[in-house]
């Protein structure tokens, strides 16, 4: 019997197996998103991150070169995530305000979620000191948000449901009325954030007045 070379099948056994560098970063994410939002910008380090995550910080620094960085991925990961699993262009119902009702409630869910409201609540405390965390946020969160929805708003415009002149502005103008009072609420009262059937109350009474300003004209119609 022909002798059986083990010795390539023992080294692959001894090997550990090597994890892709686009899954560590989601799991580096994860443990910084718990990290920043329960111990704040200041007291967070790279060590506290790596050590929760289960990497070394040798690994982490080659991944992430900073904890600047490494806040701004985690606010821009948590965003792409989201968006990625719901399609707004996809909520076209025949009806506006429904659609409406279900572009809203996307953005509802994001903007209204604990662990952003606990972030946001960490951004407006450290700001003062670390100035440049605050922009992140900014364009990495709200601007994004507001400009998905914006982009939603253009293409009812385009099948003649809605007429607005500034598509950008009404995009604020409809997140601030969904999520800017509860959201002060929550993070300056100490207010329970609203429940789901709350929230959906809230949105549907947005879309209702929204539309009562921007809803196209049907021909014929008074």
């Amino acid at each position: 019997m022909a002798e059986i070379d083990t010795t390539q099948d023992r080294r692959c056994r001894g090997r550990p197996q090597v994890r892709p560098d686009d899954e560590t970063r989601q799991i580096i994410y994860e443990a910084a998103r718990h990290e920043f939002a329960g111990s704040g910008y200041a007291a967070t380090s790279m060590e506290t991150v790596a050590r929760r995550a289960g990497v070394s910080t040798k690994t982490l620094y080659r991944l992430i070169p900073n904890k600047a960085s490494l806040f701004e991925g985690m606010v821009s990961d948590r965003l792409d995530r989201t968006l990625a699993s719901v399609d707004l262009q996809a909520i076209n119902h025949a009806e506006i305000e429904e659609a409406l009702y279900g572009a809203l409630m996307v953005c509802a869910d994001l903007t209204l979620d604990e662990e952003v409201i606990a972030l946001q609540r960490m951004v407006l405390q450290e700001a003062g000191k670390f100035s440049d965390i605050a922009g992140m946020f900014y364009r990495n969160g709200i601007q994004r948000i507001a400009a998905a929805l914006a982009d939603w708003l253009r293409a009812q415009q385009k099948r003649g449901l809605i007429e607005l002149d500034d598509l950008d502005e009404a995009a604020g103008m409809l997140l601030g009325m969904v999520a800017s009072a509860p959201r002060r609420a929550a993070m300056f009262g100490g207010v329970p954030l609203p429940s789901r059937v709350q929230i959906e109350a809230r949105v549907r009474g947005c879309a209702a007045l929204f539309l009562r300003g921007c809803q196209a004209k049907r021909a014929g119609s008074r």
